[in-house]
């Protein structure tokens, strides 16, 4: 443990539903919900005014719409969050050159490690000032958590929400966490929580007076001796710079099951192109191919191959995704299915095994769109799924462009219409108007950067700093 807090813990708030409030004028102090939009979706972040309704991040996107039916249920746009995210990232190596980013909304930082702050008073300043230089370039808001250990940061910046700056003082550390609950600790999930609450321990405090044997006797050796040293404070953790990338792999979850094996075929196909392409996009290659399948009765199967070598070639890995289906019964019906690539290495070398199919996959045609909706890019193969042939398809919260009105967000689509609301980050609450849904003037857009370049961001900070304060 430190002697001071100079590790600083940074976590946006409510990071996508900020994002959209920030982008969408009319959506500001409005409960905003991102996620999938299915019937089988799940909430990926809710605004704080949606959060006063219940609703709550991994929530059934059913459940999200019966506690909060007038919000705003919008899908994800994850190119806009992560040049975001990159952004963000930028100003904290700034400050330090050991960050670790732990997603594109949070991230630790060692202060102590360019000598940005050495005590209590040079680390609170370092954090009031990355909060106002978030604001100022990006238009949003962050929490920071400021303690002498990683576990107490991250407990820190949790207190600090939304829109402030937490400071735990080293000697303080057990007195704050003596009556926190048993499930502030990490590692410590619903199963853990409900077995200690039977013994009778439902505080940090409690945790602690138990004693290291008791909860080795609980819990096992691993999980009882680091929980011990946690309700006593101690973390040693330290900060990593470069987290090691394990596997790569994409997954769609499908509003309704998926009985015909030949549509099966096709999406482990197009999943095993995107994760190519993204495995490409981050210079790496792998030899586990990793096929996951969840079925209608939600059991989870997954099978993997190990080829002789790494490689990045999307026929390669295609045909090995294809053999690993085959081996697995669809018969019932598929909610969910993955294609991964794993033992990654920054290299490739030539395929190393007989092509089963031939070059090509079989030659099925499959397009280059990455969706990333519930079941998203479904509709990448004409004739096999059940999307109309040449229409297009309007997400509600997408950008547009019109000819004559400019830039706008898809609110709402259907019987042959769409509905889209006209505005920009910097403008008013704009006007909404419908059109047809192959209205030849209507295109889909680019997202526009939530601060003006050259504004400083005081217009959009002070918009968006209004609803999450």
């Amino acid at each position: 443990m430190r002697a001071a807090p100079t590790i600083l813990h940074l976590d946006m708030d409510a990071f996508f539903a900020s994002v959209e409030q920030a982008s969408k004028p009319s959506l500001r102090g409005k409960a905003v919900i991102v996620g999938g939009l299915g019937p089988r979706g799940v909430v990926a972040t809710a605004s704080y005014e949606a959060r006063a309704f219940g609703v709550h991040s991994a929530m059934p996107m059913a459940q999200a719409r019966r506690l909060a039916p007038n919000a705003a249920y919008l899908v994800p746009r994850f190119q806009l969050y992560r040049t975001i995210s990159e952004q963000v990232m930028g100003l904290l190596r700034e400050l330090s050159p050991l960050v670790e980013p732990l997603s594109l909304d949070e991230a630790f930082v060692d202060l102590e490690a360019a000598g940005a702050a050495w005590d209590e008073t040079s680390a609170r300043l370092v954090g009031g000032g990355l909060r106002a230089d978030i604001r100022r370039v990006t238009g949003l808001t962050g929490s920071v958590g400021l303690a002498a250990s990683k576990m107490l940061a991250k407990i820190a910046s949790e207190q600090a929400k939304p829109d402030g700056l937490v400071v735990i003082e080293p000697g303080t550390e057990r007195a704050l966490l003596a009556p926190m609950s048993v499930r502030t600790l990490p590692g410590v999930g619903p199963a853990t929580g409900d077995h200690l609450r039977r013994a009778g321990i439902t505080t940090v405090g409690e945790m602690a007076e138990a004693g290291e044997d008791e909860l080795v006797r609980l819990l096992g050796k691993a999980h009882g001796h680091a929980l011990y040293a946690m309700a006593l404070a101690r973390d040693e953790r330290s900060v990593v710079a470069e987290r090691e990338t394990k596997s790569v792999s994409v997954e769609d979850t499908y509003d309704v099951d998926i009985h015909d094996r030949v549509r099966v075929g096709v999406e482990v196909q197009r999943l095993a192109e995107r994760c190519v392409r993204r495995l490409r996009g981050a210079g790496l290659s792998g030899r586990t191919i990793v096929l996951k399948v969840r079925r209608y009765d939600f059991s989870t199967l997954t099978r993997s191959e190990t080829l002789r070598g790494p490689t990045d070639d999307p026929a390669v890995v295609r045909e090995a995704a294809a053999r690993l289906l085959e081996s697995v019964d669809t018969t019932g019906g598929v909610r969910l299915l993955g294609v991964g690539v794993s033992g990654l290495a920054d290299y490739t070398q030539e395929d190393l095994f007989a092509q089963a199919a031939g070059e090509g996959g079989g030659g099925l045609g499959l397009g280059e769109g990455d969706g990333d909706g519930e079941g998203a890019g479904a509709g990448d193969v004409e004739g096999v799924v059940e999307a109309a042939v040449g229409e297009r398809r309007w997400v509600p919260g997408r950008d547009v462009r019109h000819a004559v009105y400019g830039h706008g967000w898809v609110q709402g689509s259907g019987v042959g219409r769409v509905t889209v609301r006209f505005e920009t980050p910097g403008s008013l609450p704009g006007r909404v108007r419908t059109f047809l849904v192959d209205d030849p003037e209507l295109v889909e857009a680019d997202p526009l950067p939530l601060v003006a370049e050259g504004c400083g961001g005081a217009g959009g900070a002070g918009a968006v700093g209004g609803v999450l304060a």
